[in-house]
């Protein structure tokens, strides 16, 4: 698996579609009647501003850091390089610990 901090597929932050039905590609129409003259109101989550965050990030520029990836790879051609489970198995409760305050404050 080559790693070079580039995503392979884009990320689209295309909504349109027909709000009614839900179906896409409706030509973005958002109308609740045609010609009936109501208004449709569309609220963002605070989950979806934060997704909105993160593709903008990732759009602009580096996903990974590449001298860490390239001391990272020496370490393992070399042999010296040592998986701490105690600190994995930490990252990752703490990084299900801030999904769950996200989700929480959603």
């Amino acid at each position: 698996m080559k790693i070079d901090g580039k995503l392979s597929t884009p990320l689209s932050t295309d909504v349109s579609g027909d709000v009614r039905s839900g179906k896409p590609g409706a030509g973005g129409k958002a109308d609740a009647g045609a010609g009936s003259g109501e208004s449709v109101s569309v609220q963002i989550s605070s989950l979806a501003e934060q997704l909105r965050a993160i593709q903008a990030r990732l759009a602009s520029g580096e996903v990974v850091d590449a001298a860490k990836v390239a001391e990272i790879r020496q370490a393992i051609a070399e042999g010296r390089f040592q998986v701490n489970p105690d600190a994995i198995a930490e990252r990752l409760l703490q990084t299900v610990r801030e999904l769950l305050e996200g989700y929480r404050k959603a």
